[in-house]
């Protein structure tokens, strides 16, 4: 499962979205498929990352920093911002 839709499953992301007018087609998860690779998860039943979550609304580019809580047995996933940073499209 990918890690955008088991972020969706909790109200706290998609509130974060819907702040920022952010449709969940728009996102995208920087390295995702590095996190969910078996290498990285081979001896970890919980992740804790670093990530940058790209997002795209009519203003342009948001991208969240922060920390991806990852529990793989139970399949849930919270995001954990620090901060943003807005880039407007010309």
């Amino acid at each position: 499962m990918k890690l955008k839709e088991l972020l969706l499953n909790g109200n706290s992301f998609a509130e974060l979205l819907k702040q920022f007018s952010i449709n969940a087609d728009d996102v995208k998860i920087q390295d995702e498929d590095m996190i969910l690779s078996d290498q990285y998860l081979k001896h970890q039943d919980i992740v804790k990352e670093s990530i940058c979550i790209e997002g795209k609304n009519k203003d342009g580019i948001v991208n969240f920093f922060g920390t991806l809580h990852y529990n793989i047995l139970n399949k849930l996933a919270v995001f954990e911002m620090q901060g943003f940073e807005q880039v407007a499209i010309h």
